[in-house]
């Protein structure tokens, strides 16, 4: 299962966060640092895949944005990675070549691709046409 996705910044900014298993606001800062150091501070040359406390967290870089996930020590670490992949290339296919302003100005329409993709902590879809079908009904809507 899927505790939780982030999106930073090589400076560790968070750019988006979503946790599919509550953790209180004041423990959420805390635990993204740590994460975010932890994962940043590994040369390119690592695996992926770091165990964390009592998870395990997958990672993926893409320019100057990281995407971490944090997943159960059941998950495939694989489909994760995959599924971090797939994330990224349906938002290439919606902004067109996605960079770190296109998330932190669309943040609703990133966390509408990321609930298409991934509900209550489980993969739902990976079709990208069928994730970006919400977008395209919204974007036509407003164009209308």
């Amino acid at each position: 299962m899927i505790k939780f996705v982030l999106m930073v910044n090589r400076q560790g900014q968070t750019r988006l966060s979503r946790y599919y298993q509550a953790v209180e606001l004041s423990r959420r800062a805390l635990l993204e640092a740590d994460v975010v150091r932890c994962c940043l501070s590994r040369k390119k040359d690592q695996c992926s895949f770091v165990e964390y406390k009592d998870f395990k967290l997958v990672y993926r870089q893409y320019a100057a944005l990281y995407i971490v996930v944090g997943v159960t020590d059941t998950e495939n670490e694989l489909s994760v990675y995959e599924l971090v992949h797939n994330f990224v290339e349906v938002l290439d296919k919606y902004f067109s070549r996605v960079v770190s302003s296109h998330i932190m100005f669309n943040l609703d329409r990133v966390h509408i691709i990321l609930d298409e993709m991934i509900q209550n902590g489980h993969i739902v879809e990976t079709n990208k046409s069928r994730i970006l079908a919400p977008l395209t009904a919204i974007d036509k809507m407003a164009d209308g």
